[in-house]
């Protein structure tokens, strides 16, 4: 199935994303490069079942598309959640593991996630989950975050639960990608997906707004989310 611009494959249910999610997360470890994590429950459970297919991910930089501004052992974490759910369970790390410092203020730790970002052209993977309201990392619908066309990580007010301030990276960070991989469950998510997937590109709808320059835009939908489609 093919969206505007997007590959969309549909398989059954949540966990079947989860593992075609880690396939291909396990894939570019195996490839190494630079991957870009999000948060989420079927990220996490894509990333229990990554480890458990490539237990080395030496090769490859983790990135991280936003995160809450709390310290990284905060259960608001998506870095935390990525370190239970993958890096504790590898045997071999990541080269290197560029975390976002929310405990440091979204605007003291964004010019920092710029300054890390500074020796990167592109990433290979960018891993992107979609909100009920539309939303991808931490730009959500109508913000001015979205028109930011200069820096390449910045604050945000929060504009989905939890509501805490976010780091997040803008979307010519996200697109300098050679794949952009959606994963979507659930039907809480069917009317979202069927507007960013395959309708009009509409800052009411960021994740419309979130394609791939240098490769494909894909998208792993389970049958509940792809009810619009």
């Amino acid at each position: 199935m093919s969206g505007r611009d997007v590959e969309i494959t549909v398989v059954e249910d949540e966990e079947s994303v989860a593992r075609a999610v880690a396939e291909r997360l396990a894939g570019q470890a195996r490839a190494g490069g630079h991957v870009v994590l999000t948060g989420g429950s079927t990220p996490r459970r894509a990333y229990e079942l990554a480890a458990e297919l490539e237990p080395d991910w030496s090769r490859v930089r983790l990135w991280w598309g936003d995160e809450r501004c709390v310290p990284p052992e905060d259960d608001l974490s998506n870095y935390g959640m990525a370190k239970a759910a993958l890096l504790d369970r590898l045997d071999a790390a990541p080269h290197a593991v560029h975390r976002m410092q929310g405990e440091l203020g979204k605007e003291v730790g964004a010019a920092g996630y710029e300054r890390d970002l500074q020796p990167v052209e592109a990433f290979d993977l960018v891993l992107l989950g979609l909100g009920p309201d539309g939303h991808i990392a931490s730009l959500f619908p109508g913000a001015p975050t979205l028109d930011e066309e200069e820096r390449r990580a910045v604050g945000a007010a929060p504009g989905f639960e939890p509501f805490v301030d976010r780091i997040t990276l803008t979307l010519p960070t996200l697109r300098a990608a050679r794949e952009i991989l959606f994963l979507l469950a659930g039907e809480q998510k069917a009317d979202a997906a069927a507007r960013a997937l395959a309708g009009a590109p509409s800052p009411q709808t960021p994740g419309s707004l979130a394609r791939a320059e240098l490769g494909p835009t894909r998208a792993l939908v389970d049958r509940a989310a792809a009810a619009g489609l």
